[in-house]
């Protein structure tokens, strides 16, 4: 968290940065969410338009890491990122959620090679919404990268020769006995 100092009347202004990768989408909630803890059941989540923190369960919902959603473009696969950057990045006015039509014409101006038959129109408007929200809340889109992928020289693999090691003889346990199997003496009903 990074504070700043006010110039006029001295008190400290809190500006949050949030984390591209703690965001997630969750099925059958509207909006984007921030992970604020993970439990075996589901996650508590700060809501990233109203700032609410709730439980979400995962026995009723699904959660999608944002930097884990690819899109389907004619030629491969790109990271959510990459149009969500060519969005902000463009001049051209986004649309109204409203209309297809509007919508599918900025995406095909935007992000030309995405693929129209396998992006839906709804994705599209989710796309344009999110943007909206993530610019709202001053989100940084950036993927965190790896040490791998911060070298420039491939590390070098040293293969070792595995040599099969003699077993240990070791006495084998008696084997345990089985209990026998029950009988049933009443009739059974047949369907």
């Amino acid at each position: 968290m990074l504070i700043l100092q006010a110039v006029n009347n001295y008190n400290p202004i809190h500006i949050t940065y949030m984390e591209y990768n703690k965001l997630i989408s969750i099925t059958g909630k509207s909006g984007l969410y921030e992970t604020v803890s993970s439990k075996t059941d589901g996650a508590v989540v700060k809501s990233l338009d109203n700032g609410n923190t709730e439980f979400v369960s995962s026995r009723l919902h699904n959660f999608s890491h944002l930097e884990s959603i690819e899109v389907y473009t004619t030629t491969d696969n790109v990271n959510l990122v990459e149009v969500l950057t060519a969005m902000q990045n463009s001049k051209e006015p986004r649309p109204s959620d409203k209309d297809d039509k509007a919508v599918l014409a900025y995406f095909t101006k935007v992000y030309p090679t995405i693929d129209t038959d396998r992006v839906y129109k709804s994705d599209m408007k989710k796309m344009v919404k999110w943007l909206a929200i993530l610019e709202k809340n001053n989100v940084a889109l950036t993927l965190p990268t790896t040490d791998d992928e911060a070298t420039d020289s491939p590390k070098e693999t040293v293969k070792e020769a595995v040599v099969a090691k003699p077993k240990a003889s070791t006495p084998k346990a008696a084997p345990l006995k089985k209990a026998p199997a029950k009988t049933i003496t009443s009739p059974r009903k047949m369907a």
